[in-house]
């Protein structure tokens, strides 16, 4: 099966020899997205709550690059710095994922790119 690379118009470029998205079939595997502006590809430490936003902005971007959108995710992955945001983290991401929200695990880890707070990957169907 042939796969495709989804990058949404003036994207930034990625921080290591990575697609943003791939699309193979009607799957699109969407690449962890950290809290970097759209624009300058710069991360800049913000709340939590400013950095979820903008972490699912980035997904949205990916998603709707290949024509779809956060309906079509059927597994989500959250990496985040301190369990202790989960409920924030969990608020903003419950705003985006609809009336059947996509399987999903959300986990604490030790570090992510640029000392971000969180990251989100995702896979969708089409």
């Amino acid at each position: 099966m042939k796969k495709t690379a989804v990058v949404p118009i003036n994207a930034t470029r990625p921080l290591a020899p990575y697609s943003p998205a791939i699309r193979v079939g009607n799957l699109l595997f969407v690449s962890g997205q950290i809290a970097l502006d759209p624009v300058s590809g710069d991360y800049i430490p913000q709340p939590i709550e400013v950095e979820t936003e903008m972490v699912m902005n980035n997904v949205a971007a990916l998603l709707s690059a290949a024509g779809m959108d956060w309906n079509h995710v059927v597994k989500a992955t959250i990496f985040m710095k301190d369990m202790n945001d989960y409920a924030t983290i969990n608020a903003i991401y419950g705003k985006y994922v609809g009336d059947i929200p996509p399987a999903r695990e959300a986990v604490q880890v030790a570090q992510l790119p640029r000392d971000c707070k969180v990251e989100i990957s995702v896979i969708a169907s089409i």
